[in-house]
Order: structure tokens, then C-alpha cells, then sequence
């Protein structure tokens, strides 16, 4: 009895087996099709979230005339191209943010939960009683004599259509050496009558410039930008540790008293062995090209405003707090763009696009 159950089972088992083998055989073609439907979905799934990605990446596109989209980006191209009828050997950099401008004036605005503002104006009936913010009002920063900007003021000056005039639009300039557009000429020229007068000096902003590859121009715009032409004690020469040393860039000149700015300005210029103007101007250059110019903020314009995310940051890695110094830099190497005769040699501008702009700036 028993070895008649066992055979019994066994049929039943082998007749399952059997059972289980045919149909894989019949459905071997849909599980394999199933398969293959599967892995396109996944392989699909990949390439969207991929291009997604790929779609918030900034990126750079020479202008070319035709690829600047007029509804997307209002009153640009007909700028641009205005520029480019003017100075035809100048070409223009188109840089897609792909940041909202909106979102990119609340980031540059004063906030209460943030102790210094990013953008500050001076203290000076020049400007209208709205650009200043309305969080802190009068209340002085710095050295007493700067004021914090309002939204009002920060879109007037980070609106690129504002910038896209001859006036203005060096601070679009790419920051790169370009031979024989920068001349120990045309330094001489400008510096006349300031603290970098002389040959010196001249020969020392040509050498950084080719060193770092940067404009010399904007080197001396820079320093004329921070020190004030006849210069200040951090460019005439401070004493630190019985040592007199210099830091025109004012690299580390932070604080909250005009004594304090300068300790800790002379003290990294000591750390430095900046015992000469000549090695402070070499020497700061190197810092603006490892802390800016290599993270992609290669303009005027990109050093105030940090909104290049190549270090995975934005609205952090900002030169100075003065909202106005881009325009006032600009104008300083137009100057000496014009007194060398080189304004219209092979430059090239950058020039920044955020979505959903208005229709017109302010």
C-alpha cells in the first residue's frame, strides 16, 4: 500500500513539474518581451531624470545673433545687438543661470535673521530715500558711513538691461589677459596722479596680469576702487609687528571700528611678507584669481554677485559689500580702455540671463 501512494505522488509531482515546464515554455516569449518592456521603462526613467538634471545646469552659449529667445528674456537681444553694431569686434557670452530673478533679489536682500547685509549703499542724499532697506533704515555698517540697500536698489543694479550701455557694460567684461589690448601705455594713463603712478608700478600690473592671466586694467580699476585714487594707509604703508606692509586689495580689512579693519588687513599682509606695493599688488592678484576668477566669477559683475553655483554655492563668495562698485569699476577701466585707444579690440562680455524677468527694469 504504501509503495502504490509513493508512486502516486510521485506522478503527481512529476506531472506538476511537467505542468510548470510547459507553460514557462509557452509564456517564455511574454516574460521575455515583459522583460525587455521593463528595462526601457528603467532605461527611460534614467534619461529624464538625467535630463532634468541636466536642464538646471548653467551653462554658456556664445551669442550668435539668433539664439536669444526675445519672449523669454525681454528687451536683451535688441541691447546686445546694439552693443554689437557699435564695436563689432566685441563678442558676447550668453549665461543661462537658471536661477528665478525673483528668487535671486530676495537671496542679495537684507534679511533680520542676517547680521550684515550683502548690499550696502553710502550714506548720501544722492540716492532716493527707497534704496534703502526698510528692516534696518539708518543704521550704519562698516565704518559708519554705508547703509543697507533695499530690493528696490539691488534690482536697479543687478538687472542686466540696465548694464547693456556703453557706459556701463564693463561690468559684463571677462577679467582674461588679451594681448595687446592692455598697454603699460594706458595704465600710465590712468594712474597719473594716483597711488599707482609710475613705472613701476605699471610694470607690476602687466606682470600680474599675464601671470594670472587678468586684465590689468581691471587690476588697477580694482585698487582704484578700493583705495580711492590718492590711496589710504593700507596702500601708502601700515606698520604691523614693527613692519610696514601694504594691502591694497584690502584682503581681510573686516571689523567694526577703522582699528580693527586695519589690524586684521596688516596682519594677513604681514603673513604674506607684503613689504612692498609691488609684491601686494602680485601677491592679491593671486588671491582674486584662486578665490573668484576660479569659480567662475570672471566679471565685475560675478564678483559682486555670487550667482554662479560652479562650487555648489550661491550668494556666498561675494568681493565687496558696496552695491555700487561694479558700475564704478566699470567706469574705471572704460577710462583706460579709451585712454590706451584699445575699446575696441577682440573683448568678450558675459552677459547674465534669469528666468521669469519682468518686461522692463526698473
Amino acid at each position: 500500500m504504501y509503495n502504490k501512494d509513493m508512486k502516486n505522488f510521485k506522478n503527481v509531482i512529476n506531472n506538476l513539474i511537467s505542468n510548470i515546464k510547459g507553460k514557462l515554455q509557452k509564456n517564455h516569449k511574454k516574460i521575455k518581451l515583459i522583460s525587455a518592456i521593463l528595462l526601457i521603462i528603467i532605461i527611460l526613467c534614467i534619461l529624464i531624470v538625467a535630463l532634468v538634471e541636466e536642464s538646471k545646469k548653467q551653462k554658456y552659449v556664445e551669442y550668435d545673433g539668433e539664439n536669444l529667445s526675445e519672449s523669454k528674456y525681454p528687451g536683451y537681444k535688441e541691447l546686445i545687438d546694439e552693443l554689437k553694431q557699435e564695436h563689432p569686434n566685441w563678442t558676447f557670452t550668453l549665461f543661462y543661470t537658471k536661477l528665478d530673478w525673483n528668487e535671486v533679489i530676495e537671496n542679495e536682500g537684507h534679511k533680520d535673521n542676517i547680521k550684515n547685509p550683502l548690499n550696502l549703499i553710502p550714506d548720501s542724499n544722492e540716492y532716493p530715500e527707497d534704496w534703502r532697506c526698510e528692516i534696518d533704515k539708518d543704521k550704519r555698517f562698516d565704518n559708519g558711513t554705508w547703509l543697507c540697500a533695499s530690493n528696490k536698489a539691488i534690482k536697479c543694479q543687478m538687472d542686466p538691461r540696465n548694464i547693456l550701455n556703453d557706459e556701463d557694460v564693463f561690468q559684463f567684461k571677462e577679467l582674461n589677459y588679451v594681448e595687446n589690448a592692455q598697454t603699460e601705455e594706458g595704465l600710465e594713463e590712468i594712474t597719473s596722479n594716483t597711488f599707482l603712478e609710475g613705472e613701476d608700478i605699471s610694470n607690476a600690473l602687466i606682470q600680474a596680469g599675464k601671470n594670472a592671466n587678468l586684465d590689468p586694467y581691471f587690476i588697477a580699476s580694482r585698487l582704484i576702487q578700493e583705495q580711492g585714487r590718492k590711496g589710504s594707509t593700507l596702500s601708502r604703508g601700515y606698520e604691523y609687528n614693527g613692519i610696514i606692509v601694504y594691502n591694497p586689495f584690502n584682503i581681510r580689512a573686516t571689523g567694526n571700528s577703522s582699528e580693527e579693519i586695519l589690524q586684521n588687513a596688516g596682519q594677513y599682509a604681514y603673513e604674506q611678507g607684503w613689504d612692498t606695493l609691488e609684491k601686494a599688488i602680485i601677491g592679491g592678484v593671486e588671491f582674486v584669481k584662486e578665490d573668484y576668477i576660479n569659480n567662475g566669477q570672471n566679471t565685475l559683475y560675478l564678483q559682486k554677485f555670487d550667482i554662479v553655483n560652479q562650487d555648489g554655492e550661491l550668494y556666498t563668495n561675494q568681493y565687496m559689500q558696496n552695491l555700487l562698485a561694479p558700475e564704478s569699476e566699470a567706469s574705471n577701466m572704460l577710462e583706460i580702455y579709451e585712454a590706451s585707444n584699445t575699446v575696441d579690440s577682440n573683448l568678450n562680455f558675459i552677459i547674465p540671463l534669469y528666468e521669469n524677468m519682468p518686461t522692463t527694469p526698473l
